[in-house]
């Protein structure tokens, strides 16, 4: 049974791997507090490490940056309480673990180390589990064997215990089958747009008095937005990168060093699943070949995904001899094996031949050329950054610094709305938001090497723009209101003859069928409000909407209950029935995780904790 969690679990894994090498190759230098302070707290007896905090800590620092390409100082995360959100995790991890080992439960050596095969991060060029790939990536995590088998150990188990709490308690069908109900029903209806055109006579221009009275009435249409008056200095590799010399040997010498990528070998995509013996291989390869069954549902039937069992871009050189034979000497997609491997008998599946290529230097010119121009345009700029911040530190102005370096001076009205030339930068965007008058200019770095100053000259508030220069602007919204009016007034007349029994086409209208669409369908050329409405009409009930620029009339003709045997609604019934189930599960958990907090007992080390919160800047 724990081995097949364990399988099961695979991902979770090498999730688990990926994020402590992360953490580890970061450089941070963690696991060196000195004296004997060990541990931030404990729940019982499972101690809570400084090295396991700290590590927390920076590996969501990093996902956070990862998530939103921006990077979060600590005292920023602590002022979104992230401290005490890791910390949390971490006390309820250690309250399981506590819980664990007062039951008694683990799982063995052999299910330890058939995951540890598995991971594609300890494999070898040949796919194959390198001892020295493992221990190296361990050392450069600044983890031990032990370690890293210890925390595997602790998760399998975990989740075993996660599987018999989750089972305890099996949801009903009433919360799917009823949200299903209510998703998959439909509605048949007609319907037909009241616009412009319909209209008689065209909208009249309005008088001064209504002119004026409508610009009253209606300040926020016309008001400017916040104007921050900015001159600013930049750079960046583009400006420089016609004036960069280059020489020729650079590039003959760049293109050897990324040969690998202008010479590739024929490869293939592939993907490798390996059996626990050669007469299960053959019986599965037997079955692809009759069309009993597929490589997909092997992989599902295994409690794997594709991701789990996905090599990616393989060259012949790759792989071991039997392998290399057997899937380069196809030449089409499909699978081959089995095959003896070091992991075992398996079966590759070959998704894409990829051709050998070879694009000689005469073709990769322009483009190394702008990669070594761009980059050396990017060393030039890291160059001048010291001069600019000594001319700024010596109290010169922005147009003084555009006049001694090939910085270049510019000005804009920047607004929430301002996207163009270096309003185009999210930095530039942040820091005119921020800055004020009389903030001292500081150089900061743009997204593509380059670098900015700027100075906020002046900020104009929202200002209500004079009615003579919005006068053209207040009329065509008087006259756009003025028409929609009219459309209501005229669409409701044709509403109320509709509902006396006329046809859409009789009163003028030109009208569309719908059959049995859902909640979440799309009508073009209608607004969302029309599906709304028609979902909370009854039967022959005649339902008015207001579009951007015309009004809408529906009339309800059949309501369709929904299908259970339709593959769409049982797909989504299932889905729901999951996510009630994870729900529920996740809820037991929690509870269980409390009950076990309140009687271990927490003691948290807040001078230790205070001393890991020091180590980040």
């Amino acid at each position: 049974m724990a081995k097949a969690l364990i399988s099961k679990g695979s991902k979770v894994f090498v999730w688990i791997l990926l994020g402590l090498l992360i953490v580890g190759l970061a450089g941070f230098g963690i696991g060196n507090f000195g004296g004997s302070v060990r541990s931030v707290g404990s729940v019982g007896d499972e101690e809570i490490t400084v090295d396991e905090y700290a590590r927390a800590i920076q590996n969501e620092l990093r996902n956070i940056q990862a998530r939103t390409g921006q990077s979060l100082s600590f005292s920023d995360a602590q002022g979104f309480g992230l401290d005490r959100q890791i910390l949390q995790r971490l006390v309820t991890t250690a309250a399981l673990d506590h819980e664990m080992a007062r039951i008694g439960l683990s799982v063995g050596d052999d299910a330890v180390r058939a995951e540890l095969t598995q991971v594609p991060a300890f494999q070898g060029m040949d796919g194959n589990f390198d001892p020295e790939s493992y221990r190296f990536a361990l050392e450069q995590a600044n983890l031990t064997v032990a370690e890293f088998e210890r925390s595997l150990r602790e998760d399998a188990a975990r989740e075993l215990l996660r599987g018999g709490i989750s089972g305890a308690v099996a949801p009903g069908d009433a919360y799917a089958e009823r949200v299903a109900a209510w998703l998959g029903e439909g509605r048949s209806f007609r319907w037909a747009r009241v616009g412009s055109e319909l209209l008689v006579t065209e909208t009249r221009q309005p008088t001064e008095a209504e002119i004026q009275t409508h610009y009253d009435e209606n300040p926020g249409a016309f008001t400017a937005p916040e104007t921050r008056r900015i001159t600013y200095a930049w750079l960046t590799p583009d400006m420089l990168a016609d004036t960069v010399e280059v020489d020729e040997t650079a590039l003959r010498a760049l293109y050897e060093e990324r040969s690998a990528e202008y010479n590739t070998p024929e490869r293939r995509l592939l993907e490798r699943l390996v059996f626990p013996g050669a007469d299960a291989a053959a019986t599965a390869a037997a079955a692809i070949e009759a069309g009993e069954t597929s490589f997909d549902t092997l992989v599902a039937d295994r409690g794997l995904s594709l991701e789990d069992v996905d090599l990616g871009e393989v060259s012949e050189g790759e792989l071991g001899d039997a392998a290399a034979a057997a899937v380069f000497g196809r030449d089409d997609p499909g699978v081959v094996g089995p095959v003896e491997t070091r992991l075992g008998p398996a079966l590759f599946r070959i998704n894409a031949v990829l051709e050998a290529q070879s694009v000689p230097f005469e073709e990769a010119r322009d483009d190394l050329r702008g990669e070594f121009a761009a980059d050396r345009a990017r060393r030039v700029i890291e160059d001048i950054i010291p001069q600019v911040q000594d001319l700024l530190a010596g109290g010169a102005t922005l147009e003084e610094i555009a006049e001694e370096t090939e910085m270049r001076l510019g000005e804009i009205g920047f607004t929430d709305d301002s996207e163009d030339g270096i309003a185009a930068y999210d930095a530039f965007r942040e820091e005119a938001g921020l800055a004020e008058p009389g903030d001292f200019p500081e150089v900061r770095d743009l997204s593509d090497g380059g670098i900015f100053a700027l100075r906020v000259d002046e900020v104009v508030a929202p200002t209500l723009r004079p009615l003579d220069t919005v006068r053209d602007a207040v009329v065509d919204a008087w006259r756009a209101a003025q028409t929609m009016s009219r459309l209501y007034d005229m669409a409701s007349g044709m509403r109320d003859q509709i509902a006396d029994g006329a046809r859409m086409e009789t009163v003028g209208l030109t009208a569309r069928d719908e059959e049995a669409l859902r909640r979440d369908a799309f009508i073009e050329e209608a607004p969302p409000a029309l599906l709304e409405a028609v979902f909370a009409a009854e039967i022959d009930d005649v339902v008015l909407v207001e579009g951007a620029e015309a009004m809408f009339l529906a009339r309800l003709t059949e309501i369709v209950p929904y299908d259970p045997a339709d593959p769409d609604i049982a797909a989504l019934r299932q889905s729901l029935e999951r996510q009630q189930a994870q729900g529920i599960a996740e809820d037991l958990y929690a509870l269980f995780a409390d009950a076990v907090r309140a009687r271990a007992g927490i003691e948290l080390n807040q001078a230790a904790i205070d001393a890991v919160h020091a180590q980040f800047p």
